[in-house]
């Protein structure tokens, strides 16, 4: 008997040359295309067309191959056929209701896909037209509803959510996709909630909703009332909130572990013998060779979160039990295909298992935790845009957290002390920290460290002007903090100072380039007005008396670069050119640096002199500047400790319209035919009762 195979919907004998012979579901689809109603021949047509396995493939492919005009001629159909889709939603049998859901995912796409090459008709008219598209729309949203809130089928609600989230991403500007009103006016706000507290649920479906909700919530924010941020702004349940914390920590999570899974298989192979036998000129290389996908749209979900719910910024620091140890899950994954890491949700066991810390007798982990390290290795590589744009969302989401009163009480209470393993860029003038040696402090010593590790890390021809802006201000927040609080914390001040030191170095070297293309004036303000918060108020937030001292030392020592700096601006600011205010300013603010030096090195020199040593120890000079304090005077500066507050609206709008744009292309792009298979389904409704 001659084998039979089946391709694009049509059924052929192998070994005989006669006409293909199409399946029964693409022969109805076919009749769906004429322009007759099909179900005038065949009153059950449309109750047959559920029951028939979807060929979402044929069904897209034939409506983008139409043009406007054929489209048009064969609407009512299409009507029909939507409309019909929402009736099946209601059926007892799940089958209809998955090739339903299977089949108004083939007819969003297929109708917007058409919609790019050709204008002429409006795709909701096309859909569902425009008489009956309020009632369609409004029943559609409440089946779905019903679906995702009810006690069945996991794998409908699996369905439910893809649809939805292929609802919301046919466009790739969402809030030009004018069906979504009907979605802000039916809310399925309620639902996803629901999926997240709901433990079962959340573990299913848990990533599915997150970016599903990150999504809706950015619909038309600036332009109108978009209900799903007012709602997502005011949860307070408990269960809720840790719920989309643990989903968006083991994402963050999975992607850390497969980011150092790829690390250290690069330093146990060929790549790691070629660097020993030559040096480290390779070691950059090495390092970009290892770079992992990134995670905007999770990354994006917890920015709304931080930033539109107070509540939520509990849960970063929230112990998650699920974190500290592997568990075996209950009931065995879905197999799905490989894909770029953060474009699909982690599978089933990763759900229940979640990082290890380093020492699991000793330490939990937590959302804040798991997000810094997914920072520190984000950050590390910002030359091209796409990580550009990650590495700036993660600097948004510290700002706001650096800004919030209640974030900053968990990150400076010493009664919480955590190792946090951030990683660190191989460079070749240092060795890397082994992990066993961290201590443990508390949680704003590692913000402190990354900010640190990003200084050092970034200065380059392709100079990253506003991740640096951003990095500065998040440290200048966390000192306000610190210094209205009187909150003295034991942090190794001095990297901090030097990394600063050699940031300004680095502006004055590349002056001419770096002018080219940014204000540095704005940087070199900012950085030496973080000087002059330690030296105005450090004695209010330093640990020890010591540490002043060492500050004094540390601008005593680093004196050259502050002179050239103040040649620099001085310079610039007597000129009449475009950077004369913006040098001005700068100037003025290093009066009580510059006091400093000027007090200081003569005695100096002076103490050399009179015991005749050509180079004092670090002890020596800080035995002069304990015994000089008295004698020095220094201008108080206003406005030290204010800053202007983060606002998304006024100034990083566009921003997030392409990061938006970008990731709902991405999610569109994997929600590919494979993903609605039917072959789970059909395992699970084997048979229809």
């Amino acid at each position: 008997m001659a084998q039979v195979e089946k391709r694009g919907g049509l059924l052929r004998k192998s070994s005989a040359s006669k006409k293909p012979l199409k399946e029964k579901v693409v022969l109805m689809y076919d009749e769906i295309f004429m322009t007759e109603d099909p179900s005038k021949c065949s009153p059950r047509f449309w109750e047959e067309l559920f029951l028939m396995k979807v060929n979402l493939e044929y069904l897209e492919g034939k409506l983008e191959s139409l043009d406007g005009e054929e489209l048009m001629k064969i609407k009512d159909n299409v009507n029909c056929l939507f409309q019909h889709c929402i009736q099946a939603l209601g059926e007892e049998h799940p089958i209809r209701v998955v090739n339903a859901l299977q089949t108004l995912c083939a007819l969003i796409r297929g109708v917007h896909q058409k919609n790019k090459s050709t204008s002429g008709f409006d795709i909701i008219n096309m859909l569902m037209g425009f008489d009956k598209a309020e009632l369609c729309m409004k029943n559609l949203m409440e089946s779905l509803d019903s679906l995702l809130c009810a006690e069945g089928s996991e794998s409908l609600k699996s369905l439910c959510l893809k649809l939805l989230l292929c609802l919301v991403t046919v466009t790739d500007n969402i809030s030009q996709n004018t069906i979504l009103e009907y979605v802000m006016i039916n809310s399925i706000f309620e639902a996803i909630l629901q999926i997240l507290s709901h433990p079962p649920s959340r573990r299913e479906h848990g990533y599915d909703a997150v970016v599903l909700l990150a999504l809706l919530v950015n619909y038309r924010k600036y332009e109108s009332v978009n209900p799903y941020i007012v709602k997502l702004s005011i949860v307070d349940d408990e269960a809720t909130l840790n719920g989309m914390g643990l989903v968006i920590a083991q994402a963050l999570s999975e992607y850390n572990r497969q980011y150092k899974d790829k690390e250290e298989e690069h330093q146990s192979g060929f790549f790691s013998a070629l660097t020993n036998m030559v040096g480290s000129m390779f070691i950059a290389d090495a390092h970009e060779k290892i770079s992992v996908q990134t995670n905007e749209a999770i990354l994006l979900a917890l920015y709304e979160a931080v930033h539109l719910n107070r509540n939520f910024i509990t849960v970063l620091a929230q112990s998650h039990p699920e974190m500290g140890l592997v568990t075996t899950p209950v009931s065995p994954a879905p197999t799905t295909p490989a894909t770029p890491l953060g474009t699909t949700p982690p599978s089933s066991d990763v759900i229940s298992s979640v990082e290890l810390p380093l020492d699991a007798d000793v330490q939990t982990s937590n959302l804040l935790i798991t997000f810094l390290k997914y920072s520190s290795i984000v950050m590390q590589d910002t030359k091209d845009e796409h990580r550009l744009h990650s590495g700036k969302l993660c600097l948004i989401i510290l700002t706001c957290i650096a800004e919030d009163q209640y974030a900053n009480a968990f990150l400076h209470d010493d009664n919480m002390n955590f190792r946090v393993n951030l990683h660190r860029m191989p460079m070749r003038h240092r060795k890397k920290a082994a992990d066993k040696n961290l201590p443990c402090r508390p949680l704003v010593c590692a913000v402190l460290d990354l900010m640190v590790e990003f200084i050092v890390t970034h200065m380059m021809k392709e100079f990253p002007m506003d991740l640096y802006v951003r990095c500065i201000q998040v440290v200048h927040k966390l000192l306000c903090y610190q210094k209205k609080c009187r909150v003295r914390l034991h942090y190794t001040w001095r990297e901090l100072w030097s990394a600063l030191i050699n940031l300004l170095k680095f502006l004055m070297s590349n002056e001419t380039v770096l002018l080219a293309k940014h204000n540095i004036f704005t940087l070199a303000l900012m950085i030496v007005n973080l000087f002059n918060m330690f030296i105005t108020y450090g004695d209010t937030f330093l640990p020890t008396p010591s540490s002043y001292d060492e500050l004094y030392y540390e601008i005593i020592r680093m004196h050259q670069s502050f002179d050239n700096l103040y040649s620099m601006v001085l310079r610039l600011s007597t000129n009449a050119g475009q950077w004369k205010e913006a040098a001005s300013k700068v100037t003025h603010a290093l009066v009580n640096i510059r006091a400093i030096i000027n007090h200081f090195n003569p005695k100096i020199e002076s103490y050399a002199a009179v015991n005749h040593i050509s180079q004092l120890s670090e002890e020596q000079v800080l035995e002069v500047v304990r015994a000089n304090y008295d004698t020095l005077t220094l201008k108080l500066q206003d406005g030290l400790d204010q800053y202007e507050r983060y606002s998304e609206q006024h100034k990083e709008a566009a921003f997030f319209k392409e990061l938006v744009r970008s990731i709902s292309t991405n999610v569109r792009r994997n929600l590919a035919f494979h993903t609605l298979s039917q072959e789970v389904l059909l395992k699970e409704f084997s048979t229809i009762s």
